[in-house]
């Protein structure tokens, strides 16, 4: 059941914020709803039903190495895309 939500929000963020959810095909309330998701979900497992559409056919796509070093990959692409 979808509940109506009133924010107080500076125009100039919600005006980028706007642009950036059309650039990636979703609604503002799309994407503040899927933030509170994802903030939430230490304290309340998510559910696959809960998943937004667009997230639950994303879902597990993506295969990683159990061993992978995050802060060392994160690091490497960094460099490498900015060339420190």
């Amino acid at each position: 059941m979808n509940t109506k939500l009133t924010l107080t929000i500076e125009k100039e963020v919600i005006e980028i914020a706007k642009e950036y959810a059309k650039e990636k095909g979703q609604s503002l309330s799309e994407m503040v709803e899927n933030y509170f998701k994802l903030v939430t979900v230490s304290k309340v497992r998510m559910q696959e039903k809960q998943l937004s559409p667009k997230v639950r056919k994303l879902r597990g796509i993506i295969k990683i190495d159990q061993n992978i070093d995050y802060k060392q990959t994160l690091t490497e692409e960094l460099s490498k895309k900015y060339g420190v």
